[in-house]
């Protein structure tokens, strides 16, 4: 079972991982629809490419802010913001959703939004790039950034 905060009133739900990936959950106090629920994610940021960005990132962004850490193997400072990314993923309770993209293996993706400098994290919401932070910056500056989009 996740908790899930409802994004229109604030109440905690309790959410079965795997009867929400076939019905949309609802918020026991005022009914509004919860964000789906990714089991396979486990708190973790999840995995995106070329073929997948569209839908994994720009679709899933209408129901919920998505950032995106774009990063390489080879780029210390990347490594570095890794493990706040995996902390803000295990914290976001359903509110938001991270992702990781791998400049070097998605050259297309990494083109479009003109990546030049790693790290970049993207923050998009309603199917648009809303924000954009460059570098290794502290946590609190990128919990600010995606709560300003709740």
């Amino acid at each position: 079972m996740a908790i899930q905060a409802c994004p229109r009133c604030g109440t905690k739900n309790r959410v079965d991982e795997t009867s929400a990936t076939v019905n949309q959950a609802v918020c026991g106090k005022c009914g509004a629809k919860l964000p789906l629920v990714d089991a396979a994610s486990n708190g973790k940021p999840q995995v995106v490419t070329d073929s997948t960005f569209a839908t994994e990132v720009v679709n899933a962004s209408a129901s919920l802010p998505v950032l995106v850490d774009c990063w390489a193997e080879w780029c210390g400072p990347c490594r570095m913001i890794a493990p706040v990314l995996d902390q803000l993923a295990a914290e976001s309770g359903g509110q938001y959703k991270i992702a990781k993209l791998n400049v070097d293996e998605n050259p297309q993706t990494s083109a479009q939004f003109q990546i030049r400098s790693i790290p970049t994290m993207l923050i998009f919401k309603n199917g648009k790039m809303v924000d954009q932070i460059v570098g290794a910056v502290p946590k609190q500056a990128i919990a600010s950034r995606l709560a300003a989009q709740l």
